[in-house]
């Protein structure tokens, strides 16, 4: 069974860092993308970064320059290092993954899930 356990969420003022872990379970994740995604209060799920086994990336234009997703495959997990965070940035953070090649920004299409992680920016 596939688990996928997202940690280091919390609170910070803007301008502020916060380095999120998914750490994955069940199987071998080769082959695999993972990503992140994030949901706001009244909001829809939206895209935030994903990676593929390979390394190769993308993310979503609002956090371009400000996020960084990497992965660590010995370990089964990814990492979204976010910086020169905003207010808006605020949400609970979902780590994803499917077995696919190449990183795609629709969440539908991952089949795995955490339970998520809330980040809290303050002005």
């Amino acid at each position: 069974q596939v688990q996928l356990v997202e940690s280091g969420g919390g609170s910070v003022q803007a301008g502020g860092s916060v380095r999120l872990s998914c750490a994955a379970s069940g199987r071998t994740f080769s082959n695999y993308v993972m990503g992140w995604f994030r949901q706001a209060p009244g909001k829809e799920r939206e895209f935030v970064a994903a990676i593929s086994w390979s390394g190769g990336t993308a993310y979503a234009d609002s956090v371009k320059g400000r996020f960084t997703i990497s992965r660590d495959n010995a370990k089964n997990t990814v990492y979204l290092e976010m910086n020169s965070l905003k207010p808006e940035d605020t949400a609970v953070y979902y780590c994803s993954a499917d077995r696919k090649q190449i990183p795609t920004s629709v969440w539908s299409s991952y089949a795995y899930w955490g339970q998520g992680t809330q980040v809290t920016v303050s002005s």
